[in-house]
């Protein structure tokens, strides 16, 4: 039985072009419409214009600054590394990336499936951490395409995976390797840590996701990996519709370090790929906040090409296309998106 395995992901504009970013920006606010009440569907639609257009001069300078986002190519590049992998394991699958708000389009990457038929489809979302409206949301998106277009594969979808040991110590050993490149000592005083989370807003928090304490989880994980002592959390959150999230913001979290130390080094922990959040957010808005309370700025590159990262996909995939119970490598059914078919390596922790 051919399968095909999608990696999804957020997207992002390769360039920055006006009218693509517009239409990338009103696709997400579209989505995330349920966090306000519109009186209709073509009053949610005007009122994303209305957001994108009031977001998007800020974004397009952020793009110039960084020449569009690598997103797009890195994704395709872990997606030519896991289907290279997995042909060298002998599997017989073949594998798609797509993307919730850029091309390659969940909907679109949904037709190719199709008219190849494929008897097997499963969806592993390329998000660390799993949160409402990134890994559930993807794979919501994917299996609702598939549906619209009567195609009935056998679907299953992998949502959270940030507690493999391989993982984790990809992040531990990235985080150490970069440290020594600087000449940095993680047990001086005065420098400060802090893992900076994308943030969400607190109503999914309120709705039971258990996106924070994933956060807190897995930065309390690394830290003991590496070794850290103190540390600190803050969530990179983006305040378009006056709806409150995740708290401490990043930001704040580094100007309030001003004159408790020197430097500070901050880790992405959201991200499996470079984009605007951590090429803009970090690496010139932050670094700035940073400078102005007296702060030198180390940002922890993300491992998006790390060689192990093709092999520790596609050991997450493999009960799905060796025929054995998903729970023999710790899958079990996931309680973020209660579907059947969809497992996750988080469903052992208490509820929230």
């Amino acid at each position: 039985m051919e399968t095909a395995v999608v990696l999804l992901n957020f997207g992002e504009p390769s360039e920055p072009d006006r009218d693509v970013v517009l239409e990338y920006l009103t696709r997400i606010f579209y989505d995330n419409a349920s966090l306000e009440d519109a009186e209709s569907e073509e009053a949610a639609r005007e009122r994303s214009r209305e957001l994108a257009k009031r977001r998007l001069p800020g974004l397009m300078e952020e793009y110039e600054e960084i020449g569009g986002s690598p997103l797009q190519e890195q994704a395709t590049a872990q997606a030519e590394a896991l289907a290279e992998t997995l042909d060298d394991r002998g599997h017989d699958v073949s594998v798609y990336h797509a993307m919730q708000f850029m091309e390659p389009l969940i909907p679109d990457v949904a037709k190719q499936l199709a008219e190849a038929e494929f008897e097997s489809v499963l969806a592993v979302p390329i998000y660390p951490l799993c949160g409402p409206s990134t890994s559930v949301a993807a794979i919501d998106a994917l299996e609702a395409a598939i549906d619209d277009l009567a195609y009935d594969p056998e679907f299953a979808s992998i949502t959270g995976w940030h507690r493999t040991p391989t993982y984790n110590r990809i992040r531990a050993e990235a985080i150490r390797e970069f440290v020594a490149e600087e000449g940095i000592d993680l047990a001086d005083p005065d420098t400060a840590f802090v893992f900076s989370a994308h943030g969400t807003p607190t109503k999914y928090l309120e709705e039971g996701s258990r996106y924070d304490g994933y956060v807190e989880g897995h930065a309390d994980a690394l830290a003991n990996i590496i070794g850290l002592e103190e540390y600190e959390i803050g969530y990179q959150n983006h305040e378009n519709r006056g709806i409150e999230w995740t708290e401490p913001e990043t930001e704040d979290v580094v100007e309030e370090l001003g004159g408790e130390a020197e430097r500070v080094v901050v880790e992405p922990m959201s991200f499996m790929h470079e984009q605007s959040e951590t090429l803009v957010e970090l690496d010139i808005d932050l670094e700035e906040d940073a400078d102005a309370v007296g702060l030198d700025l180390y940002r922890v590159p993300v491992p998006h090409d790390d060689p192990r990262f093709p092999g520790l996909l596609a050991d997450l995939v493999e009960p799905f296309l060796s025929g054995f119970e998903p729970d023999y490598y710790q899958l079990r059914q996931c309680q973020c998106r209660d579907e059947p078919g969809t497992y996750c390596m988080n469903a052992g922790l208490p509820p929230q």
